[in-house]
């Protein structure tokens, strides 16, 4: 069915016919839903720790950094800004004409003195009308002023990754995105060596905005933090494009060719899997506060870092008793009560097997990628939530679910979201390697059946789009995971541009 230019620009892109033809399978037939068991929440799937637990866990990690460990920040950065400066966008454009009390854009009108980048905008206004921010503000010229914010011939923060927006005000300047994650990976992440390893997803056409970026930051950041850094940089793959279908499902076609799309953050499964660390943290780029406001981040982050190697530590013991049989049936029956409520893996067969079946069970399941997530309270934020949710095989386990995953239509399921105590933030931390040091290949631990399909454009033509399993989501489907509360004081995204307005983005 592909013409040898289509066949040309798979091999180019390393993606395989027979991949394509399941998408296009996939297009036809859909994503199923998931079934879900119940929602995650505190004694039911999510552990909340006191404080001698919090103790030992702290301890654990740092003895884990003062022996050596391996450890790696992983952050996806390559979102663009223009989510962020949607109302501002929609002001300029004429789509929202007045500047109605309360309204986005007059809040920040109102308090752009408080603006992370206000240098940036008095400079850019000056360029572009030749007057001060004051007097435009005086002369009613918002429209101007928004522009000189998102507009290419301005600031161009509509066009930028939010990476390298400025976010935060210091005395000696703003701190962007970037840098905020360096020191945070300084304050909780440094090796026996004073070595901090971070690792950063970027899209190909920001790489060298980065790269220059870090460049300018890191010298100031190692001096100020007494560290060392190690930033690696890695695009999403071209074999995790996935292709773009007509309204019928035939494939799109553009300017002659198939249209391949990004695969969304489910792509990132392939970056993570090359990451050498042991241990890697994985945060979004845009959960970042200011050194005033990271004491609990810090705390947390540690954590759940310590968590991770309390649990690893006991696999570990398990699976070293296995291999070498040295294990009684009370051994057995304590593997199994670990299994069914620290790692929340329950499974109806196992009443009917025998002891050896029993043990091969729980080798297969603990021998498997790990990772501990912090989950907070619901205060009414957007995102993906904490449930048990059934296996393919028949299991239950903790999985991270968007509501898109979940049928709309099933009543059951629709009471166990709204019942819902906690959300997911995105912050965790994995344990990638075997209890041999041998790294677990991430892409072959991937739900393939949790994917997303969506309706976007082209040039305005109507196109389905699908989106791998997410990153957090179907790509860790089958990984061993932990649930634990930490504070909301952890979690301060900006998904506007007012959220840095808000008091936790304030010096």
């Amino acid at each position: 069915m592909f013409r040898p230019e289509d066949i040309e620009l798979l091999k180019n892109k390393g993606i395989t016919e027979a991949e394509v033809e399941a998408q296009l399978k996939r297009f036809v037939t859909g994503f199923p839903y998931l079934q879900i068991s119940d929602a995650a929440r505190v004694g039911a799937g999510i552990f909340r720790l006191d404080e001698g637990e919090i103790d030992a866990a702290l301890d654990r990690w740092h003895e884990y950094l003062a022996h050596g460990g391996e450890v790696c920040k992983f952050v996806p950065a390559s979102g663009a800004a223009s989510r962020m400066f949607k109302a501002l966008f929609e002001y300029v454009d004429g789509v929202t004409d007045e500047l109605k009390e309360g309204s986005p854009v007059a809040a920040l009108l109102a308090n752009v003195d408080n603006l992370p980048f206000l240098p940036e905008l008095r400079a850019a206004v000056e360029r572009l009308y030749g007057k001060t921010l004051d007097e435009m503000l005086a002369e009613g010229r918002n429209r101007d002023i928004i522009a000189a914010i998102v507009n290419p011939e301005g600031m161009n923060y509509g066009g930028l990754p939010k990476g390298l927006l400025k976010f935060h005000t210091y005395a000696d300047g703003s701190r962007t995105p970037i840098e905020e994650h360096l020191t945070e990976g300084a304050q909780t992440a440094a090796n026996s060596k004073g070595i901090v390893n971070l690792h950063f997803t970027v899209s190909s056409n920001h790489r060298k905005l980065f790269e220059e970026k870090l460049a300018e930051v890191i010298p100031a950041t190692e001096k100020r933090m007494g560290v060392k850094f190690n930033v690696s940089m890695s695009e999403q793959k071209p074999s995790t494009d996935t292709i773009a279908v007509n309204p019928d499902n035939t494939p799109f076609v553009e300017d002659g060719h198939l249209l391949f799309r990004p695969g969304g953050h489910g792509a990132l499964i392939q970056n993570l899997n090359d990451i050498e660390s042991a241990v890697v943290f994985i945060k979004n780029i845009d959960n970042v506060v200011p050194d005033s406001k990271r004491a609990d981040t810090i705390r947390y982050k540690e954590v759940l870092g310590g968590l991770l190697l309390e649990v690893h530590d006991q696999i570990e013991e398990d699976l070293l008793a296995i291999d070498q049989k040295l294990y009684t049936s009370d051994d057995i029956k304590r593997m199994l009560d670990y299994l069914n409520n620290v790692l929340n893996v329950r499974d109806a067969k196992l009443e009917g097997m025998d002891d050896d079946a029993v043990v091969e069970y729980i080798k297969a399941k603990l021998n498997r990628p790990l990772r501990v997530c912090g989950m907070v309270r619901n205060e009414g934020e957007p995102g993906g939530g904490p449930f048990i949710a059934r296996n393919p095989d028949g299991s239950t386990s903790p999985q991270i679910l968007e509501s898109n995953q979940v049928d709309p239509n099933n009543e059951a399921y629709m009471k166990m979201m709204a019942s819902a105590t906690h959300f997911n933030p995105v912050d965790l931390v994995c344990y990638i390697k075997d209890i041999h040091g041998k790294k677990f290949d991430l892409p072959s631990y991937v739900d393939p059946a949790t994917g997303f399909i969506s309706s976007k454009s082209s040039h305005g033509k109507e196109l389905r789009a699908m989106e791998l399993p997410g990153l957090w989501n179907g790509a860790m489907s089958d990984w061993n995971t932990v649930f634990v509360e930490v504070p909301i004081s952890t979690f301060n995204p900006v998904k506007t541009v007012n959220d840095l307005l808000r008091p936790a983005h304030q010096n």
